[in-house]
């Protein structure tokens, strides 16, 4: 196996460069986070109100949950090549109908559904293949590949801003229609960079308990006869509701409750989007360091230290509402990179793909129970302050469900190549 190359680079140098091109990845499919951008020009082109201009969102995160645990289970069969470009070609003609559609209910189909469904199919490829290249430091490298993701924003939404600005009227079209093709491209190129490693590799230094590419293949998913995947899936809804209820109405909050003017509002996006992109490598880093259930644990502290604070901001409390919703979305950064780290720690490494994709499923259900219980609780109660409430009791459950399930079995813990807790 010494011949092994990546990149023309041996493979113990050449799999780093597999990160940073993961990262670049995911930079083009985070993208979808960068929608606010196009928001109010599509609703001057069409008169639609702001509930509207959200619905192709809203469907992009739907369709992009359901098909990212479908497509774990064809990445073995397809290889990372091929599945990362069939992907990229879905999500670019999305991106390009959408530039050419003439309804809201159109948007919602090319923009929802058919780029939701690219980016449904690609966002796991890369992060499985980082995975196999890397069983002796899973979790900072998943951690560090997943950020891509998270901070799109930085450096998508202020360039999809300036195009749209260059191109008016209607500059949202040829933005959506140029980003798509680029995309396109570039995810192109890059697959053809994305293979596993060979039946059998290992890095030289690391010494697991047993060489996981010695063990036959499984069949179905025995993860889910295990209580540390129902531990981890709750645990995953918790920390994604929280974290995408509390970027929902981020604006909200700072507008209602602390009355801070709309440029400071427009600079907490950029901020909060840094911490979202910290936490993954972080956490990531904690998970490999310690365990998923010491990461999950630390994620739960902090949510609940934020919801404390979130509890006492009012009127002009600036420092107090960015540095609690600087916390949670730290700790929502941190669940993007505790969730597939954990699944690779606790379960077998080579089903990490499929595995993944199930377990990912707690995004989806997350997005829809934080989102839908803040807006009720604002309905009730006339504020978003009671929201903090039901975060710090849910981070309790929490931690609770972290330390009695998040271990592995003596089985799995072989499957892995690591001691059992």
């Amino acid at each position: 196996m010494e011949d092994v190359k990546v990149l023309g680079l041996p493979a113990e140098k050449g799999r780093w460069l597999l990160v940073p091109l993961g990262i670049i990845i995911l930079l083009c499919l985070g993208t979808a986070y960068s929608w606010t951008i196009f928001r109010t020009s599509i609703q001057e082109t069409f008169q639609s109100n702001a509930t509207d201009s959200l619905l192709p969102f809203m469907v992009l995160l739907i369709v992009f949950s359901i098909l990212m645990p479908l497509t774990g289970f064809y990445i073995e069969r397809f290889g990372p090549r091929r599945t990362i470009a069939v992907g990229a070609v879905i999500m670019g003609i999305g991106y390009v109908l959408s530039g050419l559609t003439s309804s809201i209910p159109g948007i919602i189909f090319t923009y929802g559904v058919i780029a939701g469904a690219g980016v449904g199919i690609v966002y796991g490829v890369p992060l499985a293949v980082v995975a196999r290249w890397f069983p002796d430091q899973k979790g900072i490298a998943v951690g560090t590949t997943v950020i891509g993701f998270g901070l799109s924003p930085l450096i998508t939404a202020p360039l999809a801003n300036a195009m749209i600005q260059a191109n008016s009227p209607e500059g949202w079209r040829a933005t959506l229609m140029t980003l798509g093709i680029a995309f396109t491209i570039i995810m192109l190129v890059i697959a053809l960079t994305m293979q596993y490693p060979p039946q059998g590799w290992r890095p030289s230094s690391w010494n697991p308990v047993v060489n996981t590419s010695a063990l036959p293949p499984t069949r179905g998913l025995p993860m889910l006869e295990t209580y540390a995947f129902w531990g981890l899936w709750i645990c995953f809804v918790i920390g994604t509701s929280a974290g995408l209820a509390a970027i929902g109405i981020a604006r909200q909050v700072a507008e209602e409750i602390v009355k801070l003017d709309s440029a400071g509002i427009a600079w907490n996006v950029s901020l909060f989007a840094v911490f979202n992109g910290l936490g993954r490598p972080l956490f990531g880093w904690v998970a490999d360091r310690f365990t998923p259930r010491m990461a999950a644990i630390a994620c739960y502290v902090l949510l609940i230290i934020a919801s404390l604070i979130m509890l006492g901001t009012g009127e002009g409390a600036v420092t107090s509402y960015r540095f609690a919703f600087c916390l949670i979305t730290l700790c929502f950064g941190g669940w993007l990179a505790i969730a597939p780290t954990s699944t690779l720690i606790l379960f077998r490494s080579d089903d990490y793909a499929k595995n993944y994709g199930v377990v990912f499923t707690a995004f989806g259900m997350g997005a829809l129970v934080g989102t839908l219980a803040a807006g009720r609780i604002r309905d009730l109660f006339g504020s978003y302050t009671n929201f903090f409430y039901v975060t710090a009791a849910l981070a309790v459950v929490g931690i609770v469900i972290a330390v009695f399930s998040l271990k592995r079995s003596p089985s799995s813990a072989i499957s892995s190549g690591l001691g059992a807790d």
